[in-house]
């Protein structure tokens, strides 16, 4: 159904003329907005942080296996249907992409690579490893690869209050960690040594930026299923906008990713209405081409 502004404001402010507009603001379409731009801001922060510690610009929520994790997690809750198919789905890839992220990084602290390296080749193999796992289990079990794969693409047809409450929960201190080693990933810019005769305690802040980037990632992953790409084009436009400094690059990046992530969910519901597709393809359509412009420009540099 299609509202006027006027209607919307209207129902937004129980003064609707008809009882239909409200329950269609007030049920549905409010709660999907503010959990897309929650998301949306979760995966940007998420994004600054990973790409704050690899100091890569390629860095992106999914670098530590949390994207893998939360597809196991949530495959084996739906094939183990502890509860109602929308609860169960949520709080299984929490849990799976928290725990492969806390054994990627534990792994990484035990390798001869170095804690960067180690933690890009960990969390390579850890994403290889647990997408295999995944594809087993849903040829295994092929009454399930519709919901698990719609899942697997990112949406938010099932927005609620509930899932709002659930985000809001996990995001915000998610984002407040990362917000507050600001400081300590300016300092990894100049490389580890620097930051270390600075004063920084290296393995204690890469321990809260890999936490909360992954808490954050988590936090979106469990309500919105995977989307890509929004954590790495979110921080870029904030960096090209106010500089690469985190302090004032953090609140610029929160703000690209909730509008990049509303314009995506726009699109996925109305470009093919009534049908509504998964918001990942859009985000992938549109983080795809600009991956492959990063490194270009990156080799034109080189």
């Amino acid at each position: 159904m299609r509202l006027t502004p006027k209607e919307t404001l209207s129902a937004l402010f129980n003064s609707a003329l008809k009882e239909s507009h409200g329950t269609i603001i007030r049920e549905f379409r409010l709660p999907r907005v503010l959990l897309v731009a929650l998301c949306g801001a979760a995966l940007a922060m998420a994004g600054v942080g990973f790409q704050g510690l690899f100091r890569n610009p390629l860095a992106d929520p999914y670098v530590v296996g949390a994207s893998g994790g939360a597809a196991l997690g949530a495959t084996l809750a739906v094939l183990f249907r502890f509860a109602q198919p929308s609860v169960p789905i949520g709080i299984g890839a929490f849990i799976g992409s928290m725990l492969a992220v806390l054994v990627v990084f534990a792994i990484s602290e035990f390798s001869h690579f170095g804690s960067i390296a180690g933690l890009l080749l960990a969390g390579s193999a850890m994403s290889a490893m647990l997408t295999a796992v995944v594809s087993m289990l849903l040829m295994m079990n092929e009454e399930v690869l519709h919901g698990i794969y719609a899942w697997l693409l990112g949406s938010f047809a099932d927005a609620s209050w509930g899932q709002l409450k659930q985000a809001a929960v996990l995001a915000p201190p998610a984002i407040i960690i990362v917000w507050l080693m600001a400081r300590s990933m300016d300092a990894l810019a100049a490389g580890e040594e620097t930051a270390q005769s600075l004063g920084l305690n290296l393995r204690r802040a890469r321990l809260l930026i890999v936490v909360g980037s992954s808490l954050a990632t988590a936090a979106a992953v469990s309500v919105s299923g995977i989307i890509g790409f929004v954590g790495l084009i979110a921080p870029h436009l904030a960096r090209s906008l106010v500089g690469a400094n985190h302090k004032n690059m953090i609140p610029v990046s929160l703000l690209m990713g909730s509008l990049l992530l509303l314009a995506a969910d726009d699109l996925a519901r109305t470009l093919l209405a009534p049908v509504e597709m998964p918001v990942g393809i859009f985000t992938a359509l549109l983080g795809g081409p600009f991956f492959l412009y990063l490194m270009k420009r990156g080799e034109r540099r080189a």
